[in-house]
């Protein structure tokens, strides 16, 4: 333990560790003495002259940054010698910087800006010198040396804090600037764009390339986190699987959701489209560390670290046993409720067995992980449909109806009664039971979205030999993911963009022929969310097809009679978040707000077993910390060619091999890649272990102290 001495600043006794830096230990203790080049995380430097102190009884005036406590140890801060000396040292700053606050991007959070104002000096008694440095904009990070100061934090976060040591002092003819070491661009010194340099930096010399508020700044600088919908901590598990420790990575995940295998296949990883590695060179492959890390653990550390509340006596019905239903029964028996999920199939899952095919999301993936509800002693009654959830209430203190959208949208086109024309919500389903689907040689998939291209998909699989995929949307605003479109192609599954559906033709026997279409100019929505299509005049034309499948929207399926107020297309009308017209009966994902995805249908079980807990009595926080990391290296260190470490692909079946059945097509990442790509994240969230800089307006005695 450090050996605790008495010293006095000001005349204010103070306990402080021997050895200690003066000026830190007056900072600690609430007394401000102004300072430039000093940074609680970072070695002392003592050149920026501004934290000037004296000792009593002797002349020589010092930093106080470099002073070290001893016992008996008395100095003052303010004096007029000492103001005279602090005063100059700011004219020298300022005579190299440029007036030019109100312009500048961090007008107003400006930690100079405000010790100037405490300082109190101008640079009118010096001779401005202008500053010929050009402006530097890399990845992320602008490099604005106009507004240098020299106090050198960026050059010590970069070295001292991170180990990267790619920013030094560089010479201009006579200028000294800070810049790379061999004056390239950050991409080419192997910078880790950790941001380090921008957080400590007090001037607007080191920004963040984006713009932002303080209120805004960690959801702009850690957006994949922030963008996703049950925002998991996704550079914590990251990091942990860098280091190799999957099963505290996966506790990581689970924290925020409950199906970290299902996800790693089947998330629309909106994370990754915000990952600001993007901006580098390519985004990190989020989706496939997340399912590396569930595959390669035995889920008993994040089971054992779970939240287990004492039983409350409360008993609720979840109503479906899809992702947003099996969600938030998780939560809530993990709330200490005694909860029963109600489903009309014979296996738990809902569209995520029932509507997202095999050979993406395998039934044993399924089956693993919603056998972890019944580990938290959730009941599960399949083949058990309920029509009007309202009638449990009186058995049950409350009800959650997630019943998904398994009703498919059958379009009032001519012909869409004929033999032939099916539904993609009962072909998806007939498909995964194994129930003939009655499809015949020639498929035609009207619908653009991912669930149009697993219809066509598995009809390929099915033995379909040609299939075609029609859709309004021209292919760049196509709402299939890229990856599935070129897949699907890959399979040999025409895709026809930007086509009207015009009828659908049958023979005199009332057997599908084909569809015609026309070419679509332009397709938008007005002012009304009306469609306003535009064709081209003369462009009919038809293709041959004996099945017909409409992949064109999806709704639910609970009957009119249900008891609940209704919304648009059949939905679930709610208030107030997850509340329905009806007292204690609640509602969640698809089921209200239409068809989206497997983690937006996450996210609202989630906020559906919180309202539900607090309609219980309970607090409604859900959250949970499963693994708390022990220390996080701040000193990443060096990485040769880091800018430019190009993304480990997921692995997939050839198209020989896949085409064909319905065995799982993508082998994720490979063992030999997965270290390699969860080390190209830039751990965005170590910005937040800096320790936030010191300013004078945040110390109370800033009343009495004035300016120094």
């Amino acid at each position: 333990m450090s050996k605790l001495v008495t010293v006095w600043i000001d005349g204010k006794e103070l306990q402080v560790e021997e050895g200690m830096g003066m000026l830190e230990a007056a900072l600690s203790n609430g007394i401000y003495i102004p300072h430039l080049c000093h940074h609680p995380d970072l070695p002392e430097l003592g050149s920026c002259r501004l934290c000037l102190v004296q000792e009593e009884g002797k002349k020589d005036i010092v930093p106080s940054c470099t002073m070290k406590a001893r016992d008996g140890l008395r100095i003052i801060t303010n004096s007029d010698e000492i103001k005279k000396h602090r005063n100059l040292a700011m004219e020298l700053i300022l005579a190299a910087h440029p007036e030019d606050c109100t312009t500048c991007p961090k007008y107003g959070r400006c930690e100079f800006q405000t010790l100037i104002q405490y300082v109190g000096v101008t640079p009118t008694r010096m001779r401005m010198r202008a500053k010929a440095i050009p402006k530097k904009e890399n990845p992320l990070i602008i490099h604005d040396m106009l507004r240098c100061v020299l106090c050198g934090r960026c050059v010590r976060a970069c070295k001292d804090m991170r180990g990267v040591n790619v920013l030094t002092y560089q010479k201009d003819e006579l200028e000294t600037y800070v810049g790379t070491i061999h004056k390239k661009l950050l991409v080419d010194e192997d910078c880790r764009f950790c941001g380090a340099c921008a957080e400590v930096c007090p001037t607007g010399s080191i920004m963040d390339a984006m713009n932002y508020s303080p209120i805004e700044k960690k959801d702009t600088l850690i957006p994949c986190k922030s963008e996703c919908p049950v925002h998991t901590d996704i550079p914590r598990y990251v990091r942990l699987v860098k280091e190799g420790k999957y099963a505290e990575a996966t506790a990581v995940i689970h924290e925020r959701l409950p199906f970290p295998e299902a996800l790693g296949r089947v998330c629309t990883h909106v994370c990754e489209a915000k990952c600001r590695r993007g901006e580098v060179n390519e985004p990190v492959s989020i989706r496939n560390i997340k399912r590396y890390a569930a595959e390669h653990n035995d889920n008993s550390l994040w089971i054992k670290n779970s939240k287990r509340l004492p039983a409350t006596g409360k008993k609720v019905a979840v109503i479906g046993a899809g992702p947003a239903g099996m969600t938030a029964a998780f939560y809530l028996a993990k709330q200490g409720h005694e909860v029963v999920i109600k489903e009309m199939y014979p296996k738990t899952g809902g569209q995520m067995r029932y509507g997202i095919p095999v050979y993406r999301l395998p039934d044993d993936v399924l089956d693993r992980e919603s056998s972890y509800l019944e580990e938290f002693g959730v009941k599960i009654e399949t083949n058990c449909k309920v029509d009007r959830p309202v009638d449990l209430i009186g058995e049950y203190d409350a009800v959650l109806v997630a019943v998904g959208t398994h009703g498919g949208v059958r379009l009032p086109l001519p012909g869409n009664d004929l033999n032939g024309v099916k539904i993609n919500t009962d072909f998806l389903r007939d498909a995964a039971m194994g129930v003939d689907t009655g499809i015949g040689k020639r498929v035609i998939v009207l619908g653009g979205g991912n669930v149009a291209f697993d219809c066509a998909r598995t009809a390929k699989r099915l033995g379909a030999e040609e299939i075609h995929l029609a859709c309004l949307e021209a292919r760049e605003i196509m709402t299939a993911d890229d990856e599935e479109i070129e897949q699907a192609q890959e399979e040999g599954i025409f895709v026809h963009p930007a086509q009207t559906f015009e009828r659908i033709t049958g023979d005199e026997n009332g057997n599908v022929t084909g569809v015609d279409f026309m070419n679509v100019l332009k397709f938008y929505f007005d002012e009304n969310r009306r469609a306003i299509i535009e064709k081209e005049e003369g462009s009919e034309h038809h293709i041959d097809g004996d099945t017909v499948i409409f992949a064109t929207g999806q709704r639910t399926n609970l009957p009119e009679d249900s008891g609940l107020e209704r919304g648009r297309a059949n939905s679930i009308a709610t208030v107030d978040g997850a509340a329905t017209s009806v007292d204690g009966v609640f509602a969640c994902g698809d089921a209200v707000y239409g068809t989206k995805t497997v983690i937006m249908a996450v996210a609202a079980g989630r906020d559906a077993a919180s309202q539900i807990d607090k309609y219980l009595g309970g607090d409604g926080d859900i959250s949970e910390v499963l693994y708390k990391e022990p220390y996080i290296e701040k000193n990443i260190g060096k990485i040769e060619g880091f800018a430019r470490l190009e993304r480990k692909e997921e692995q997939f079946l050839p198209v020989s091999e896949r085409d064909h059945d319905f065995r799982e097509i993508s082998k994720g990442i490979c063992d030999a890649d997965i270290c390699g790509e969860s080390e190209r994240c830039l751990q965005c969230d170590l910005r937040f272990t800096v320790t936030p800089a010191r300013i004078w307006s945040d110390f109370s005695d800033k009343e009495e102290k004035g300016n120094a």
